[in-house]
């Protein structure tokens, strides 16, 4: 079966040069945010869920406790200690290492928690201290496992690979040797069913490799003597000896691995908002207070206790504890409406990451497809027999419905069960096709354009028919007879239903929208103008998708878009990775992308930066509100108007205004 030169999808009875691909990296380790994200600490230092949660519990409780001691310092003395146990669990480490900041001048997000925790207790908003603590802590820990989950699915990619191969021996035997121990150009026997060891060059035999964790081809490519393999592949059909051209450890899926590692080394890190927020806003009010303090008596003849009673009331109203508390309140809003609309975004940095978007490459094969190839269109070449269209569609549908190849399944299910002739035997031409023995003897072929070739039954034609069918993407199988050729049938993966809308939703947003396969480029760019994509590239292994994201990166953030281990690499070094969620997505992509998409729908991409940009003006109308409010008490403490007593009715109202406007993004609505 077709699917000719220049494709490379077929029915593993087409063949077609591959992409080839050499580009080493050097093996890095030891970095130690897997993930890209800098938050300023050891993560290795966060505490456990079960301390993290038994602080959410005592949180709560100091709340409790706050709003019902009125008449009973029992109760009053209850909320104080449970805040501080809570504090004591959750986040004792960050507190000390952001007085310690402060001691260095060091003004990030832990000074900030230091004096936030710090100004909740002098104002007697112990509960409000313990609760912010605690959330920010447990934010920490949901982005730490979503690192780990990603690193150990590096691990278990290794894992899977083939330990040992079959390696031929001087006596001409083959025996089980380890890959590491197994040597360039030694000879390796594949049997049907099992994944190639390691990259090398078939030296004897054909058959159909499932190349789709490499390359993300969507249909198996035909191979045989002279065709490049790579490890990890699966051999599906025929028995194949390779040649081995690449030690274990330069071999291509160890160079997936290596590349994911180094782009997550290599990704720079995403700046938390409130850190930023934290760099300019801490250092100003510390230095007002510490004015407000030494100059007033000599500017304004204070005397030194009013002076330090008003900086103390101006440290209080410019406690950035609303600040604090909001931003978690926010982030996690916005997750739980994305999860209600098909979108696990892994942390709040993600989200907070997503607006600056300029660039989205996407992945065809799974992605832009559904990855499943299906039957578009089938002709008969003789017009003249009235009866020729379903006769032959019954040959065709009584050989495709015996085979297991994908392209055969799909031209089975495209055709309405017709009569059929009796099947004698089924042999498989490695490399070209299908041979079926009627019961009366006669030869029947679902071959590619190659059988037909080297029978001399092609013509003209035909050729610019299968050419026709290849710059549409689509893979041609031929049904023919010993003499002439009878019918010809394309098959292709088809374009989701919603891609062109998504597309469209990305353009309307401003963003530049790129197609990178592994799939011959005519394939791609077919793909890619039913999409409406203006940009694409095909024939790209994994470290080539890597290298054009990086080179896209230098003029813009980028998001990659993916679903398969070939995309890893990419999904890893892209700001924001977008992995399909649906049953043909890998773990690998799903566990090193940032955003899965739980219905794959494309739709959910232009829907992530919507909300993140909507999550970006929350955030600022929040610092615009507490701000604004905390101006005009800063202007009463200048003035020697303010009291504690105001500093805490404007804390707590700022605090509650700011946390309302964050809730509102529980009802965000997607497309």
């Amino acid at each position: 079966m077709e699917h000719t030169p220049p494709t490379t999808s077929c029915c593993g009875t087409c063949s077609a040069p591959a992409p080839h691909g050499k580009h080493g990296h050097d093996h890095q380790h030891g970095h130690d945010d897997h993930h890209g994200h800098d938050h300023g600490h050891d993560h290795g230092n966060l505490p456990s869920w079960p301390r993290i949660g038994a602080a959410l519990v005592l949180a709560l409780g100091a709340e409790a406790a706050h709003w019902g001691q009125a008449g009973s310092p029992a109760l009053h003395y209850l909320g104080m200690v449970l805040a501080i146990v809570a504090i004591a669990l959750a986040g004792v480490g960050i507190y000390r290492q952001g007085l310690q900041d402060l001691r260095r001048l060091r003004l990030g997000i832990h000074a900030l928690m230091a004096v936030a925790v710090t100004g909740a207790f002098l104002i007697g908003q112990w509960p409000e201290a313990a609760m912010v603590m605690a959330l920010y802590v447990a934010a920490e820990r949901l982005e730490d496992q979503a690192m780990d989950r990603a690193r150990d699915a590096v691990g278990q990619l290794l894992a899977s690979a083939p330990a040992t191969a079959q390696v031929r021996q001087d006596d001409g035997s083959y025996a089980s040797t380890a890959i590491e121990a197994v040597p360039v150009n030694a000879l390796v026997r594949v049997m049907p069913g099992e994944q190639i060891p390691l990259d090398g060059t078939v030296a004897e035999g054909f058959s159909s490799i499932d190349q789709a964790p490499i390359t993300g081809e969507s249909t198996p490519a035909d191979k045989g003597p002279g065709d490049t393999v790579w490890a990890g592949s699966i051999n599906q059909q025929g028995l194949l000896f390779i040649q081995v051209n690449q030690a274990s450890g330069d071999s291509l899926l160890t160079r997936i691995v290596r590349a994911v590692e180094q782009a997550q080394a290599r990704k720079a890190p995403t700046q938390r908002f409130v850190d930023q927020f934290a760099r300019v806003y801490t250092p100003i009010v510390l230095l007002l207070a510490i004015a407000l303090a030494v100059l007033a008596p000599w500017l304004l003849g204070w005397s030194v206790p009013d002076a330090l009673y008003q900086a103390l009331a101006l440290l209080v109203i410019a406690c950035p504890c609303a600040l604090v508390l909001s931003t978690p309140i926010t982030i996690v809003s916005s997750l739980t409406a994305a999860a209600r609309h098909g979108l696990l975004l892994k942390g709040g940095s993600v989200l907070e990451a997503a607006h600056r978007l300029r660039h989205i490459a996407l992945d065809k094969t799974g992605t832009l497809t559904t990855g499943r190839p299906s039957l578009q269109d089938w002709q008969v070449f003789d017009n003249t027999d009235a009866d020729a269209a379903p006769r032959y569609a019954g040959m065709a549908w009584a050989i495709a419905r015996h085979s297991e190849h994908p392209v055969s399944q799909a031209i089975a299910q495209g055709l309405a069960a017709a009569p059929e002739p009796t099947i004698g035997t089924l042999t498989a031409l490695p490399g070209r096709g299908v041979q079926a023995q009627l019961a009366d003897g006669v030869a029947l072929f679902l071959v590619n354009l190659r059988w037909v070739e080297e029978q001399g039954l092609a013509t003209p034609a035909i050729a610019v028919l299968v050419s026709a069918q290849a710059a549409q993407g689509r893979s041609v199988s031929l049904l023919a007879t010993a003499t002439r050729v009878l019918a010809w049938f394309a098959v292709a993966d088809t374009l989701r239903p919603h891609a062109p809308a998504a597309v469209a939703q990305l353009h309307a947003l401003g963003l530049q929208v790129h197609l990178l396969s592994g799939d011959h480029p005519g394939t791609a760019q077919a793909i890619a103008a039913q999409a409406g994509i203006d940009h694409a590239q095909g024939g790209l292994l994994p470290e080539d998708k890597l290298a054009r994201l990086a080179q896209l990166q230098t003029t813009g953030p980028t998001a990659m878009v993916g679903d398969g281990m070939n995309d890893a690499p990419a999904l890893a070094q892209a700001d924001v990775g977008f992995a399909m969620g649906g049953a043909h997505s890998t773990a690998m992509a799903m566990e090193t992308a940032d955003v899965v998409l739980m219905h794959d729908d494309l739709r959910r991409v232009a829907d992530t930066v919507r909300l993140s940009r909507t999550t970006r003006n929350v955030l600022w109308q929040n610092i615009a509100l507490a701000l604004g409010i905390k101006l005009v008490f800063f202007a009463l403490a200048v003035t020697g108007h303010a009291s504690m007593w105001l500093a805490v009715l404007a804390d707590m109202g700022v605090s509650l205004l700011v946390v309302a406007n964050g809730l509102r993004l529980r009802r965000w609505r997607g497309s």
